[in-house]
């Protein structure tokens, strides 16, 4: 059952030097056409494959507010149109801090949109900065103030630790002031440096420096613990919010569950099927102004791969992988056909299973890679 959609917006106003996303500058493009392709995509699939049950809409990038207010409205206009809406439907804009306008929140208000997810990364200007941000904190304040002041009350804070040659100190003082803005949810997580960035390319040249795992693993433990102890549960390993407030969007992904996928260079997975499109915007528009679909690769996968999916993707919340919705959706244990691995993980200490769940213990949180990479099955 397909359970959310995800938007594609890829154009950026700037280019973030971590920033692996599919993603091209504005100015130039040809967004007035890449939208209609959009709605044209939306209607094909929708009407192929349709659901009974979307929970969750999230519009993605790239930078969706990069958009002026008319084509921005035009945007919630397709999704209305072609997207089923249900009640209580949790409806996400990404935007950069600075980007919205009193005008642009009003249009996305207008239009349905109930959730706002800012990509603020650091309250520190100078490591601001350092990573390719053109914002500034004052930008977080107004945008956040604007925000509310329309009637967004849901609201994510994007943030970013390990970042080049940023303390302890940094990340504290950037917590602090996160939790004055007295937001809904956090996302936060590590610098990961991804090839076809600015940052990979330095980093080949020596010129990055980044914590060492020691300093990732100690801003870690510093985040969970603020979180909680400012009202924050964290219920995924890079995701807390207030008690209600638990993205459904970030837990259709990691409960497994099917999801549209639309835009340039989007990943969808629906009938067993993950599938992307074509990242380029001529080669994502071209296909359907001629009534074909711009799918660039599909897998269909096998029920292994569905069995290993339903445990690294599930090991990242908390909560961990239900034993029962397991057997509900295989017919088999984990139990059983994760025998060994389960034994192992137990040992090292990453791993426990209460009360019908397995999930990861705080101390397997730090290693979550190392367990979730041994639940790939051997052919």
């Amino acid at each position: 059952m397909i359970q959310a959609a995800y938007i594609h917006i890829p154009f950026c106003e700037h280019i973030c030097h971590y920033c692996d996303f599919n993603k091209v500058y504005l100015k130039g493009q040809p967004v007035d056409a890449y939208l209609e392709a959009l709605g044209t995509e939306m209607k094909q699939i929708v009407e192929k494959t349709p659901t009974s049950s979307l929970n969750s809409i999230f519009v993605g990038g790239g930078t969706p507010t990069s958009l002026n207010e008319r084509q921005l409205e035009r945007l919630c206009a397709i999704i209305r149109e072609y997207l089923p809406f249900f009640p209580d439907i949790e409806y996400t804009f990404e935007a950069n801090p600075g980007d919205l306008s009193q005008e642009k929140l009003k249009v996305l208000f207008d239009g349905g949109v109930n959730r706002l997810s800012f990509g603020v990364q650091t309250f520190d200007e100078e490591l601001l900065k350092k990573i390719g941000r053109t914002h500034n904190p004052d930008d977080v304040y107004e945008s956040i103030a604007k925000a509310k002041k329309v009637g967004f009350q849901n609201i994510n804070i994007d943030l970013m630790y390990s970042l080049p040659n940023q303390s302890i100190d940094q990340l504290k003082q950037t917590l602090q002031r996160s939790f004055a803005l007295e937001v809904t949810h956090f996302s936060a997580y590590s610098l990961i440096i991804e090839p076809k960035t600015i940052f990979y390319q330095l980093m080949n040249k020596g010129k990055l420096q980044i914590p060492n795992e020691d300093e990732e693993a100690e801003m870690y433990h510093l985040l969970m613990n603020e979180m909680e102890k400012h009202g924050y549960h964290q219920y995924e390993i890079s995701n807390f919010a207030k008690s209600g407030y638990e993205s459904l969007h970030n837990l259709t992904y990691w409960n497994n569950d099917e999801y549209y996928g639309f835009g340039a260079g989007a990943h969808c997975y629906v009938n067993g099927v993950r599938s992307s499109n074509y990242g380029p915007i001529k080669k994502y528009i071209n296909p359907l102004e001629s009534g074909e679909l711009p799918i660039m690769d599909a897998h269909v996968l096998s029920e292994k791969e569905k069995w290993e999916e339903e445990m690294f993707l599930g090991l990242r919340k908390v909560k961990g992988v239900s034993i029962e919705r397991f057997i509900t959706k295989f017919g088999k244990s984990p139990l059983d056909i994760f025998q060994q691995k389960l034994k192992e993980l137990k040992e090292k200490g990453l791993l426990t299973i209460e009360n019908g769940y397995i999930f990861l213990t705080r101390h397997g949180r730090f290693l979550g890679n190392e367990a979730f990479e041994a639940f790939l099955l051997d052919e």
